[in-house]
């Protein structure tokens, strides 16, 4: 049986720091899943956008606010492959080139990256390739419909022959409708080469636009309204959609799966949706000095050098100077406000306390949507607020590099989502394969992967679902990291170091056992991709009870035969 050959479209890929094609999250996942695609040689090619401007550059102006830039990006080492393809969208014929990435370049598999920032495109069809994200709405539904329609387009005239096309987030929806079109509207065909990943139950995350701009962006590939609103309603759906020209979809953790299930189970027509963890590349990620370490003297001097090295890049970038023996703790995430970034700091007597008798040292690092004023504004109020602490900092340009700094240099690895907003926060993952211990809401893989007084910690109480407002909510949280911060951590840190080694060495080796993306990407091709190209059986599954009047039964002669 042949393995089947995949597409994997996303938004934002994240290969390396010289690559801007990423945001966040969503972006290092999806470089994982390549790099360890690449790493296992699986036949698989990635298809995303080359962006102009990238994301934008985060930094500090003279106000000492945060500042938003766009920088024009120049690389020297992608592949042009020659190969452009016209789309429609909102009424001109846009030109979309490709370039690629090779294989020996960063250790992936091959990835596409369009662009239609090019010469003999209008101004405005070039704006569409510039900004990751943009907020305009026009030039977001064209830059899903490049992506979609665009890569399906580049991938078979470059003479990819994909079985299976992987929609990582409904932002490359219009990929089904390219192939549907090319169906000539069998929708059960589609469904034979289509999955898809939803990684989020935030609004957010799962975009909702009118089906006649959506028509008018030709992100239904000529598609009749009439067809397009069966599959995701006049206030048009991607996710919905998505999960009904899917044969299978997954969410991104064994909870996020409940909570996915539960949040889509009125939509008809919708395809299973099978719970696959999300892993990080720990050949990226994890630093060789961690990996080297064979007892607990050699992995805290380990962590000590890691932490002087960070230390050093805060004091050229912040001017503050951290003591490598004082704990360590990091919050750094996408800033979005029910990821909380303020929570630890909720009680100013209390932190207070903690910080000045150097008892602990806070760093948060994070990138908000350049339109996100909230986001902005909680980034401007934690800076000025660290301005005035001792022992916080706040620091710009949360990308690749300083991801890795940062994991690598943490004793702590704090997350503070809403539970149960955090479909996955894979952040803690390759943090832990650096030996610093997770400290985590109950939420996302922390569920399956962090396990209390073992490997981290977890804040759970008793009422931990129960409805509650949710600044009762905040309180309560903050109040349980708090009391594990006073009362286990910083004892065990500074009075019984022979356990903290303990507790760091088993959170690296739960982040070798499972949350490595090469067991993700294995898991992805026996339980999704594999399903879909060669078993047309699982149309309906739904974990069906096993039929034992179907199943051979083995006798005497077959057993001796078999042995």
């Amino acid at each position: 049986m042949a393995i089947p050959n995949v597409a994997y479209f996303s938004m934002e890929i994240a290969l390396d720091q010289s690559l801007s094609t990423y945001s966040g999250g969503l972006g290092f996942l999806a470089g994982s899943h390549m790099l360890s695609a690449g790493y296992l040689q699986m036949p698989m090619v990635g298809v995303t956008m080359l962006w102009s401007y990238g994301y934008y550059d985060q930094r500090i102006d003279h106000s000492g606010q945060v500042e938003v830039a766009y920088i024009r990006k120049y690389y020297d080492f992608l592949t042009d492959t020659g190969i452009t393809v016209d789309v429609d969208t909102f009424g001109e014929k846009v030109k979309v080139k490709a370039y690629r990435v090779e294989p020996e370049l960063f250790g992936a598999c091959p990835v596409y990256l369009l662009t239609t920032d090019i010469e003999g495109n209008s101004e405005w069809a070039r704006s569409i390739s510039m900004k990751l994200y943009d907020g305009n709405e026009k030039i977001r539904i064209a830059q899903e419909t490049i992506l979609g329609i665009g890569g399906i387009r580049v991938l078979q005239k470059a003479g990819y022959n994909f079985d299976v096309v992987h929609m990582n987030e409904g932002h490359a929806l219009p990929a089904a409708f390219e192939l549907l079109r090319q169906a000539n509207g069998d929708l059960e065909q589609v469904k034979k080469k289509t999955v898809f990943t939803t990684h989020t139950p935030v609004a957010a995350g799962n975009e909702v636009h009118w089906v006649d701009t959506l028509m008018h962006g030709g992100f239904f590939a000529g598609c009749s309204r009439e067809k397009a609103v069966e599959l995701g309603g006049e206030n048009f759906s991607l996710t919905v959609a998505a999960l009904r020209m899917s044969r299978i979809a997954n969410a991104v953790s064994q909870l996020h799966g409940l909570v996915a299930n539960k949040m889509w189970s009125w939509v008809d027509g919708r395809c299973p949706i099978r719970a696959i963890t999300n892993a990080v590349n720990l050949h990226y990620w994890q630093d060789k000095r961690i990996n080297g370490t064979k007892s607990f003297d050699e992995l805290l001097k380990a962590k000590h050098d890691m932490k002087k090295e960070l230390f050093k890049y805060i004091a050229n970038v912040a001017g503050k100077r951290f003591n490598p023996d004082v704990l360590t703790i990091t919050w750094a995430r996408r800033f979005a406000d029910y990821k909380r970034a303020w929570l630890i700091l909720m009680d100013k007597d209390r932190i207070n306390k903690l910080l000045d008798e150097d008892k602990i040292q806070i760093i948060f690092a994070g990138k908000f949507h350049p339109d996100d004023v909230m986001g902005r504004e909680m980034f401007n109020k934690l800076l000025n607020r660290s301005h005035s602490l001792k022992n916080v900092v706040v620091l710009p340009g949360y990308e690749l590099q300083l991801s890795g700094m940062l994991k690598r240099g943490s004793d702590i690895w704090l997350n503070t989502p809403l539970r149960p907003f955090e479909a996955s926060g894979t952040s803690g993952m390759s943090a832990n394969a650096n030996g610093a211990v997770h400290l985590s809401i109950f939420d996302g893989w922390t569920v399956e992967g962090t396990f209390n007084g073992i490997n981290g910690y977890t804040v759970e109480y008793e009422g931990l679902d129960d409805d509650m407002p949710w600044e009762e909510r905040h309180w309560k949280d903050h109040e349980c990291v708090m009391d594990i911060i006073e009362n286990q951590i910083i004892p065990t840190y500074y009075n019984d170091k022979q356990e903290w080694a303990r507790l760091m060495r088993q959170a690296v080796r739960t982040a070798e056992a499972y949350f490595n993306s090469d067991r993700m990407v294995i898991e992805y091709y026996n339980r999704l991709y594999k399903p879909i190209a060669h078993d047309d059986s699982c149309a309906g599954e739904e974990r069906k009870e096993m039929n034992l009047s179907e199943t051979p039964t083995f006798d005497a002669w077959t057993y001796s035969n078999i042995k």
